[in-house]
């Protein structure tokens, strides 16, 4: 990805983030998925009273990519705490796993960021040949 397909992915991910639903943790997050076919689709955080209900932002943009058929991808930006790179949850990195999403981009904002691969921060992940041993 070049440097301008960063951006646009973080500034979708930063627009994502001005939708969340985060009463009980005030830390906004927004996520933005690039499926191959070049199609972005958003997500935010929602939070529930009922912590475990609560759905991280990286989870719900790929659900809705899912939810419009896509099933290949590129790339996914995060955004959440401007003070620091959002790192996804260990739920949100099995879920990159499972479709293989192999670029991963914590922003602070659209002009800052950190890029690393699926394997750099989800080593020996879970995957369908673990099925199989």
């Amino acid at each position: 990805m070049n440097k301008v397909e960063i951006k646009n992915l973080l500034e979708r991910a930063l627009h994502a983030r001005s939708h969340c639903y985060a009463p009980y943790s005030h830390y906004p997050v927004g996520a933005a998925v690039l499926a191959s076919d070049g199609s972005i689709y958003e997500g935010c955080n929602m939070e529930n009273v009922s912590y475990p209900a609560g759905l991280c932002a990286e989870r719900n943009a790929i659900g809705s990519a899912i939810c419009d058929g896509k099933r290949d991808f590129e790339a996914i930006a995060i955004i959440g705490s401007f003070a620091d790179y959002t790192m996804p949850c260990g739920i949100c990195r099995q879920v990159m796993a499972e479709f293989h999403i192999s670029t991963i981009i914590c922003g602070k904002s659209a002009e800052d960021y950190k890029v690393f691969t699926l394997g750099e921060i989800f080593p020996a992940a879970f995957e369908e040949e673990s099925l199989r041993s």
